[in-house]
């Protein structure tokens, strides 16, 4: 049985189980809706329907669809009290609402998918040129004003969205300025990426990095090498503009060197120390799933190498850390959240079982763009 086969029997299965949930973290093998407050606001709500959406495109299987609606409406919560979202409504509704009006045309998830564009539309700092992270206290901090981190580059492809579906080019500029500004103060020139940057809220002057969820502020946490490779390669698709290929391609080029010494073992960050070895699965289905984009936004010749190692990367993660069993609703194993945490170093995630539908998907030619 092939990869494609066995993840829509495992989803099948997941789906009657789990229903309309709000999922982040799969306990003993199973996704049950968190204990935390304002779930609906949580920022890997649209993974579970993207993962359903993906699945529903390739196999037209109702169940699917029906289930991805449910959690859109539950998400409504959300968008209605407003104040608990932050910069994460990308990844929300971009695989939810949006996914839904794509290949439905469902209007209504069209007018929430607008709604959710305006609200990261309006989270923009005109003075530092960048969408503010998040809110005081969403981790603790706080004062966060003056946040940035390399994740807002998979949330912009809401307002590139936004503007192609409106004609406004103002979604589109907050978009790019975001993403100028990320060039400028995350992406290092070896390709390597910081995890946070902090600027004067008021002024918008640069003040530092901050290591956040890698090792140390000098160090490459790889999530964030997913989110900035496949981030700037998807700017690059909706703006045409060089500078976000270049950028995708140094991304690109750091993260192979480092996983070609590794035999394609995704590590937790890449400029850690040796030991102790954390790993980090999510990542390495993430920077698949980058790679083989960026290799479709180029030359047949020049995207071979990083299709090839899209597909090397994939089936590392496939066959070392890919959980087949039926019975729990997990699919991938080792993800590992954040580097000095010892409790989050192998906790299955949603998101991590999303970018691993989704390699499934383009190796085997039935997916589809969500973002």
């Amino acid at each position: 049985m092939d990869y494609y086969h066995k993840l829509n029997k495992k989803i099948t299965e997941q789906c009657q189980r789990v229903g309309p949930s709000l999922l982040f973290a799969a306990i003993g093998g199973r996704y049950t809706e968190m204990p935390i407050p304002d779930l609906a606001s949580f920022w890997t709500n649209g993974f579970w329907p993207g993962i359903l959406w993906q699945l529903y495109n390739a196999v037209g299987n109702d169940m699917f669809r029906k289930t991805a609606e449910g959690v859109e409406d539950k998400l409504d919560e959300a968008l209605h009290k407003f104040d608990g979202l932050y910069h994460d409504v990308g990844f929300m509704y971009s695989l939810s609402a949006v996914a839904n009006y794509r290949i439905t045309g469902n209007l209504e998830s069209k007018r929430r998918g607008l709604h959710a564009a305006n609200i990261l539309a309006g989270r923009f700092n005109l003075g530092g040129r960048y969408i503010r992270a998040w809110n005081d206290g969403t981790h603790g901090e706080t004062d966060v004003r003056g946040y940035m981190i390399i994740d807002s580059l998979m949330n912009l492809p809401l307002l590139f969205w936004a503007s192609e579906e409106t004609s406004d080019p103002r979604f589109k500029q907050i978009a790019m300025s975001h993403a100028d500004t990320c060039l400028k103060y995350i992406l290092r020139p070896d390709g390597s990426s910081r995890h946070i940057v902090r600027f004067d809220p008021d002024t918008g002057e640069y003040i530092e990095a901050i290591a956040g969820q890698g090792y140390s502020t000098n160090s490459a946490w790889s999530r964030g090498m997913g989110w900035a490779l496949y981030g700037f390669t998807l700017s690059y698709k909706y703006t045409g503009e060089k500078r976000y290929l270049e950028a995708a391609e140094r991304c690109a080029n750091f993260a192979i060197s480092q996983l070609a010494v590794r035999d394609w073992v995704p590590v937790l960050d890449f400029l850690a120390p040796k030991e102790p070895e954390r790993l980090d699965s999510s990542a390495g289905v993430l920077l698949a799933c980058g790679l083989h984009e960026l290799s479709r936004q180029l030359p047949e010749i020049e995207g071979y190498v990083y299709r090839k190692a899209a597909e090397m990367l994939a089936d590392s993660c496939i066959k070392r850390y890919a959980n087949w069993n039926i019975d729990e609703d997990s699919m991938l194993m080792k993800c590992g959240l954040q580097y000095h945490n010892d409790m989050l170093a192998d906790v299955p995630v949603i998101y991590g079982d999303y970018f691993l539908t989704e390699i499934i998907l383009r190796l085997s030619d039935k997916d589809t763009l969500l973002w």
